[in-house]
């Protein structure tokens, strides 16, 4: 099993592991390990999926994988890597969240393989429980005031201030790590590096309570070649929930990778192996112009979130909008999720169709109606990939696709959208 973790070392994913000898001796055999994810929105983002897939990695080793939804944590707060207080969220709204993001794991374990299914377990089945009382007692008890102000979490906020609310988080979150190595026998715990003070605490709390032992593994915070935090886009975050992240958006930010990004990401969320990787990186060295890593993460990822017939659609639909593919042939869903993200013009079916150099202006791909007649003139302007040649041309109704978008474009590469209302 040291073949797996030297993968795993390969690709960037161990910042910290207890005893590394020792865990590749417990990993020789089937072992149960879990990672947990706040609801603290109606989805995880794409900064999430990097321990989530770490945990996918360790299923297809044979091993047996818990994702923990915290709906108790959730009402808490995790003061990791804050510098103010989290707004907290309602009982109801924490339990919708929790409801989605187990369908968003789903999409990457699986659950229905026999030797070792997927389990997804909510923390506050067995918080909600315990009277106040009980957790003072018979957890809290167990915790150093002095240890607990040492962890970064805490120490970092100390200053500014932490309320006892979150300065409890890291108790609640050593107790899930002991009622699953109660429950189901689970002797690991994953965790992005930020999270090492709260597991080596969970650890420390199953020898204290329990006399037993396990193991912890956290995966490095990811970062862009420019230094700039992943998972970001001029937009917000970049989510798995196809309602907050289209499947066409979700496709263009990986193919949109920089250049000295791609094959890290490649080695990170990849299930490649090391031998594919180093051929494509040696093809994206030769001719990083032909962009095939970006194509391969793109695919991989989106096929892996949103299924690969969405992900074939979403790839056709960025041909069909640059001029390389027939847009009359996209449904009205995958075109609308192509264009969701482009400038826009609405347009009432009732009021005189403006002509293709009004429509350009008002979506701000030209700064004026002139420069708009400019490019015209110099046989940029595009209908659906049709060549414009008179200033004066003026959309119909025949144009619109779906019966409601038409699309602009300038030149190779400027776009706009057009809907029908």
């Amino acid at each position: 099993m040291s073949q797996f973790l030297d993968d795993l070392r390969w690709r960037g994913l161990i910042a910290q592991t207890t005893d590394e000898k020792e865990l590749a001796t417990a990993l020789e055999k089937p072992i149960t390990l879990y990672i947990g994810f706040d609801p603290t929105a109606p989805s995880i983002h794409v900064g999430n999926l990097v321990v989530l897939l770490v945990l996918r990695r360790f299923q297809l080793a044979g091993h047996h994988p818990i994702a923990l939804v915290g709906g108790a944590t959730g009402l808490v707060g995790d003061p990791s890597g804050r510098n103010e207080e989290r707004s907290l969220n309602s009982s109801e709204i924490v339990e919708q969240w929790v409801n989605r993001i187990k369908l968003q794991v789903s999409s990457v374990l699986d659950f229905k393989v026999a030797s070792n299914p997927a389990v997804v377990v909510n923390n506050l089945d067995w918080t909600s429980p315990l009277s106040a009382i009980e957790f003072l007692r018979d957890i809290g008890k167990h915790f150093s005031v002095n240890q607990m102000l040492s962890k970064d979490s805490v120490a970092n906020r100390l200053e500014g201030g932490i309320s006892y609310t979150e300065f409890s988080y890291q108790v609640l979150q050593a107790f899930d790590f002991l009622e699953l190595y109660r429950r189901n026998k689970c002797t690991l715990q994953l965790g992005g590096s930020d999270q090492w003070g709260n597991i080596v605490a969970g650890l420390d709390l199953i020898r204290r309570v329990e006399g037993g032992s396990g193991h912890a593994v956290t995966v490095p915070l990811l970062t862009k070649a420019d230094g700039t935090k992943f998972g970001k886009t001029a937009g917000g975050s970049v989510w798995l929930d196809p309602e907050m992240t289209s499947p066409y958006a979700f496709f263009q930010y990986w193919l949109n990778s920089d250049d000295k990004d791609v094959i890290n990401f490649l080695k990170v969320f990849s299930f490649k192996s090391r031998a594919e990787i180093e051929e494509i990186e040696k093809e994206h060295n030769e001719n990083p112009g032909a962009r095939n890593a970006h194509r391969a993460l793109a695919r991989e990822l989106t096929s892996l979130i949103h299924g690969e017939e969405t992900s074939a659609r979403v790839e056709e639909a960025a041909k069909a909008l640059f001029g390389q593919g027939d847009l009359n042939t996209l449904d009205e869903k995958t075109l609308s999720s192509a264009l969701s993200e482009l400038p826009r013009v609405q347009i009432s079916a009732s009021e005189e169709i403006p002509t293709w150099v009004d429509l350009l202006a008002a979506a701000g791909v030209v700064d004026s109606k002139s420069a708009a007649r400019r490019i015209v003139k110099e046989g940029g302007a595009y209908l659906n990939n049709e060549k414009i040649s008179r200033e004066d041309f003026r959309l119909e109704k025949s144009h619109f696709l779906c019966g409601k978008y038409a699309v602009s474009r300038k030149g190779k590469r400027d776009l706009a959208a057009v809907e029908l209302g």
